[in-house]
């Protein structure tokens, strides 16, 4: 595609599109700081997104912006339950075996998701859909419980994720999922590096 087709990708983006980058841009921003604020741009992004999955065909896509809908109340809840004096939630490492578990589920979900979805739908690609939707299920279910490898899995949706919306013509979203890519390297720094000091703090507290 010529460059000028895709300057007019973003001029032609709807204001929707371009409130629901930004929200998502300040939601993943206030994540890495383990800020509770994050919940609320969340919200606003993901309900904007449900609406414009859904016109570009992308199903599996809009079932989990709906989904995320109550990720957003659940995950609030959580964390407001979790602060520590300076007002953030303290980072959890989670277990080899709890991962291992959400890898496989991941797996045989989106295979099933993809199938349902090439067999009885006009959706465009399916099985990468179904991945980004099943993985980032498991990512937000992590981050909501604040476990450390939210990150990781975060990393992989936002690469697939790249290549479908940009495919799709969806450009500003397409460079929001770039910005989430790196915000979501730095947040697995930023929470990792949280966690040492939180294990040194443990040990010589």
């Amino acid at each position: 595609m010529h460059w000028l087709e895709w300057l007019q990708g973003f001029a032609g983006a709807s204001p929707f599109e371009w409130i629901a980058t930004v929200a998502g841009f300040l939601c993943v921003y206030l994540i890495i700081k383990r800020s509770i604020w994050c919940f609320a741009f969340g919200l606003i992004q993901v309900c904007i997104y449900s609406w414009i999955f859904y016109d570009v065909k992308l199903y599996s896509d809009m079932a989990l912006h709906i989904f995320y809908i109550g990720f957003q109340f659940y995950g609030w809840w959580i964390w407001r339950h979790s602060q520590d004096q300076t007002g953030h939630i303290q980072v959890q490492p989670g277990s080899v075996k709890e991962y291992t578990l959400w890898i496989t589920t991941i797996i045989g979900s989106s295979l099933l998701l993809g199938t349902m979805m090439a067999s009885q739908t006009d959706a465009d690609f399916p099985y990468p859909d179904a991945f980004t939707t099943c993985a980032s299920l498991a990512a937000q279910w992590l981050l909501s419980h604040k476990k450390l490898l939210n990150w990781s899995l975060w990393i992989l949706v936002d690469i697939v994720a790249i290549i479908i919306y940009w495919q799709k013509g969806l450009y500003p979203t397409s460079i929001l999922y770039l910005c989430f890519l790196i915000l979501a390297i730095i947040g697995q720094w930023q929470w990792y590096k949280n966690l040492c000091q939180q294990n040194l703090g443990n040990k010589y507290g």
